[in-house]
């Protein structure tokens, strides 16, 4: 399996862009959390990051055939890219929308995505955490599984029910998971 991970406007200033609001992880951390937990489970993830809409448009339109899902954070673009939501509606491809902030806690402008109605889901407000669990869930989904089954490793059971055979250690740690630093508005 291969993932591309795209990380939309501003985001190469995460850990000191408004820690308050989107906490002190840096980019590079969650890309390297991602790149690990990729490898945990059987798949190789690609991160990039652009502050340029028709970047990003050209990513996802040359992802078929060199990537089998999305993981997409496409930040103020969200809002108001009727480009990067076609694009991935004419790709075809699983996509899955991350937002570090819980959007919905924000400004209005912010709660409507213009891409949610073309992916497979959105996790909001989790912090960096959440392109883990975007990572999970989509791994699930293109191997067939239930989502829900994915996240069974985490729950203590040593992994035995876990994605990709189980990738829980035993106590359902799982050090690739460990939750990251949350900003203060999204506690």
């Amino acid at each position: 399996m291969r993932v591309l991970v795209i990380h939309g406007p501003n985001l190469q200033l995460l850990g000191t862009r408004e820690p308050e609001i989107y906490g002190r992880t840096t980019l590079q951390a969650i890309d390297g959390r991602l790149r690990a937990l990729g490898r945990a489970l059987g798949a190789f993830v690609e991160c990039r990051q652009s502050n340029h809409e028709g970047e990003i448009v050209a990513w996802i339109g040359a992802a078929p055939g060199q990537f089998d899902g999305l993981i997409l954070n496409p930040a103020a673009y969200t809002h108001t890219s009727v480009a990067i939501r076609d694009a991935l509606a004419a790709v075809g491809l699983p996509a899955v929308e991350v937002h570090l902030s819980n959007v919905h806690r924000r400004e209005a402008f912010r709660r409507r995505s213009l891409v949610a109605p073309v992916v497979l889901g959105t996790v909001s407000g989790l912090g960096a955490l959440g392109y883990e669990l975007a990572l999970v869930g989509l791994l699930a989904h293109l191997r067939g599984q239930a989502v829900a089954d994915a996240f069974g490793g985490l729950a203590g059971d040593g992994g035995n029910s876990g994605a990709a055979g189980g990738f829980g250690k035993s106590g359902g740690e799982n050090p690739a998971l460990k939750a990251p630093e949350l900003g203060e508005k999204n506690r």
